[in-house]
């Protein structure tokens, strides 16, 4: 597996998914629907085996106990001895068996039928459609036949009011039309099913059915991946079509623009199929993922535990949930030991700003076109655009020059609540690494992906006494680095910084700002400047070829960096991020009569785990 391809936990996913929640398309597999009561693949393979066994060597499904390790051994090794089947864990096993036991297409739709009867929504299932009832999700694409996730829709929407329902367009391989209506017109939600409806005469389970993918509805994933990020959820990559269309949404510009997350429980698990997609994905310069968690119920958990939803759809959400697992736990006898205590490289956020200033507009936009218009203009702001309505941080009358386009109008203020309201999260995120940069050596970097920061580097033209101040001022970061902070990798001819990527994280009812030191490496883009995105969005994530031909040379650089110089490097960047006054930070730096600025105060003490007893150490004050 490419070392490009990173491991995250599930909380560790939620927290990204909660920023930006619409940027995500999700993919079901059969292992979505495990918990709700409806055979999964694996469990399909083992009844069509014990039934070709049965009818081969003479036995009746009721002398057979499918679910003893010694006939499961005795029908696996029946199966080694001739050429009945795929061998164990081919890809093309379960349609293989499917068809071996039925081949009339007619009694394969009845026998899914029959098993689709057996299931109800899981907690999951009421997870997702709580988010797309609230906005929050555009696209569910899933390869199983069952009703799960519309029939999950359809009751969260009816806890809402009529004009609040999201009323999801559900399409299948015999209406791909609907599908393609719906991707081209951004007309949301949709759930589309690849291989059919349990209802529908056109499904696909046998190996010639799955060969060739629906074109029509085939265009339809390709399209949403070239617009969403995808979450893939309980499947395996058995269906040759499908991972085909993955593949090739690789050839296009703006693949999986936001990020490519597979879910599984073991990265070890992975068909390589699963593994060649992902392998390629990170070379073609996608964000890759794979989010370890034991099960989709396990994730929705993660995921409704960082995401805003209506209080009454929380309820219903929550009343799926599997109550908690009670263990003995083996109460401690002796003292633990005082140390080691483990540092963090986040500071705590002790307020954030709560109001921001409210502007009407003449006609409804979006905020990457605001934002597009204020850089047109030269006018410095942070904004979150909401149909006809902003909320922004910056100097009142250049808005209004700026935005002289659209009629604006200053309409008081609006309150955020970051806990509820991902857009005002998201702008408060953003105005935090604004402030952060402001007044210090350093240029935020602005990602979908993830906002940074990174030292700003000497130019030749400078004036002199500009460059002494900044190297007294990164005196102690590069004291810390033992290095330069900016250079030229070495036989790349790519500049590099030395910076710090931000997340604004709420963690036991606090605010922290983590800041993870990072090497960023100016790999010339692909496409730039033709790139829509690029040029329009300050939040876009830039597409790059190749993968990062620097991946080495960033990891031998920081390989034999150990605890003391992690602490050291820790400590430079806690004190020049709060340096000032007494870790006071804001945008703009604007007057009480200017505007609204974002100001936020931030303690020079970073976050330090403890042990379960007191000690003295826990009294320092520095």
């Amino acid at each position: 597996m490419d070392s490009s391809v990173r491991v995250m936990s599930g909380p560790e996913f939620a927290s990204v998914f909660a920023l930006r929640p619409h940027l995500f398309a999700w993919f079901l597999g059969a292992g979505a629907s495990a918990a709700s009561g409806i055979p999964t693949g694996y469990a399909m393979i083992r009844d069509f085996k014990t039934r070709i066994f049965c009818r081969e060597v003479g036995y009746t499904l009721k002398e057979i106990d499918a679910a003893d390790p010694l006939w499961i051994a005795r029908i696996d090794d029946f199966f080694k001895t001739n050429s009945i089947l795929p061998p164990d864990g081919d890809p093309t096993e379960y349609s293989a068996a499917f068809e071996a036991v039925y081949p009339s297409e007619r009694h394969r739709r009845q026998y899914i039928d029959d098993a689709i009867r057996l299931g109800t929504p899981s907690f999951a299932h009421r997870v997702l459609a709580a988010l797309m009832s609230s906005g929050k999700l555009n696209v569910v694409f899933t390869t199983n036949f069952d009703p799960l996730v519309e029939t999950a829709v359809t009751l969260t929407d009816q806890l809402l009011p009529p004009d609040k329902r999201a009323l999801p367009t559900l399409a299948a391989i015999d209406s791909a039309e609907r599908a393609s209506r719906c991707v081209a017109e951004s007309d949301w939600p949709l759930i589309a099913k690849l291989h059919g409806d349990y209802k529908s005469t056109n499904i696909k389970n046998t190996n010639s059915e799955l060969e060739h993918q629906d074109e029509n509805m085939r265009q339809v994933l390709v399209d949403a991946c070239l617009r969403f990020a995808l979450v893939v959820v309980g499947y395996s990559g058995r269906d040759t079509s499908v991972m085909e269309a993955l593949e090739s949404v690789l050839m296009q510009p703006h693949a999986y623009p936001s990020g490519l997350y597979w879910v599984c429980s073991s990265r070890s698990k992975l068909l390589p199929a699963v593994n060649k997609l992902l392998e390629n994905a990170a070379i073609a310069g996608v964000d890759v993922y794979i989010i370890e968690s034991k099960n989709f119920d396990e994730l929705a958990g993660d995921l409704v535990a960082q995401v805003d939803l209506p209080d009454v759809l929380m309820e219903h959400v929550m009343q799926r949930k599997a109550p908690p697992r009670l263990q003995l736990v083996k109460p401690q006898t002796v003292d633990a030991q005082a140390f080691p205590v483990l540092r963090y490289s986040a500071l705590l956020v002790k307020s954030v700003p709560i109001v921001a200033r409210c502007i009407q507009l003449s006609k409804a936009s979006t905020t990457v076109e605001i934002r597009a218009l204020l850089k047109e203009q030269g006018c410095r702001a942070v904004v979150a655009c909401q149909g006809r309505q902003l909320a922004v941080f910056g100097n009142d009358a250049q808005l209004i020059g700026a935005l002289q386009s659209m009629d604006p109008k200053l309409d008081g203020t609006i309150q955020l609540d970051p806990e509820k309201d991902s857009w005002a999260l998201g702008l408060i995120y953003d105005a935090l690494t604004r402030a952060l940069s402001r007044r210090r050596p350093l240029a935020p970097r602005f990602k979908r992906s993830g906002h940074g920061l990174v030292v700003v580097r000497t130019r030749p033209d400078e004036e002199q006494g500009l460059v002494r101040k900044r190297e007294t001022e990164l005196s102690r970061l590069k004291a810390a680095y033992d290095g330069p902070l900016t250079g030229t990798v070495q036989n790349l001819s790519f500049p590099y910084q030395e910076g710090v990527n931000l997340k604004l994280e709420r963690i036991e009812g606090r605010w922290w700002c983590n800041y993870e030191p990072f090497t960023f490496v100016d790999v010339p883009l692909r496409n730039e400047n033709s790139s829509g995105a690029a040029a329009g969005d300050a939040l876009a994530l830039p597409q790059r070829g190749g993968g990062d031909p620097a991946g080495d040379w960033r990891r031998e650089r920081w390989a034999r960096r150990y605890n003391p110089q992690w602490s050291r490097i820790v400590d430079a960047w806690a004190a020049l991020l709060t340096t000032g006054d007494n870790g006071h930070v804001s945008a703009f730096g604007l007057a009480a009569n200017e505007g609204i600025d974002a100001s936020f105060n931030l303690s020079p003490v970073t976050g330090w785990s403890r042990p379960s007893h007191h000690h003295a150490y826990f009294e320092r004050t520095k």
